[in-house]
């Protein structure tokens, strides 16, 4: 099983003996989804954080009306998960879903129980990863009250470079919480610009 990509994203945080990667490796697994497939059903319990080794995965909520509001998109390098449901074991309000044949490794919630008694690193690890993820989240709030929707949408091309090609346009705008027609207007005027 091919856990590079993972072990040199956790060496960006903490230093891991060969004997710890070891352990680590243990207790994870590898698992393939096909486009499509839910990885987390809002109302189902979270079990595993995943880590995306290739693909694309989108996290969503669906409210009582049916409507579709995207929170956010993962690609390689990237995590995945309800983390609020992983982390209190109780039912998720987001969907996770694969929108392209995606390979994760998987950390179940017991394997991460195991992992930080048995390396505190890694439990720094996640605190430091959880603390960014919390960042983000905060700034994505303040840019939704603060920027307009073309800084919005300038902003999610600086911090998803080259997704465009990768998912459709409606859900860009999901995420940005326009219509796509909206989104094209934007995306002619920025056309024009240049």
């Amino acid at each position: 099983m091919n856990f590079a990509p993972l072990l040199k994203y956790i060496a960006n945080y903490v230093s891991l003996t060969a004997t710890e990667i070891a352990f680590l490796e243990s207790k994870l697994t590898i698992r393939t989804y096909l486009k499509g497939q839910y990885i987390v059903q809002q109302g189902d319990i979270c079990k595993n954080v995943g880590f995306v080794l290739s693909g694309c995965t989108k996290t969503f909520y669906v409210d009582k009306e049916g409507q579709e509001h995207i929170l956010m998109f993962s690609v390689e390098d990237w995590w995945t998960s309800d983390m609020g449901s992983f982390i209190t074991q109780t039912p998720a309000y987001f969907n996770v879903q694969c929108l392209e044949n995606t390979e994760l490794v998987m950390f179940s919630y017991e394997a991460n129980e195991e992992l930080y008694e048995a390396i505190p690193k890694l439990e720094r690890f996640f605190r430091l990863i959880i603390q960014k993820a919390f960042v983000s989240s905060q700034e994505r709030i303040v840019r939704n009250f603060s920027l307009s929707a073309k800084e919005q949408y300038l902003h999610f091309r600086d911090q998803y470079p080259l997704i465009e090609q990768r998912i459709p346009q409606y859900m860009i705008a999901s995420y940005l919480g326009i219509t796509k027609e909206f989104l094209s207007k934007i995306k002619s005027q920025l056309i024009l610009e240049q």
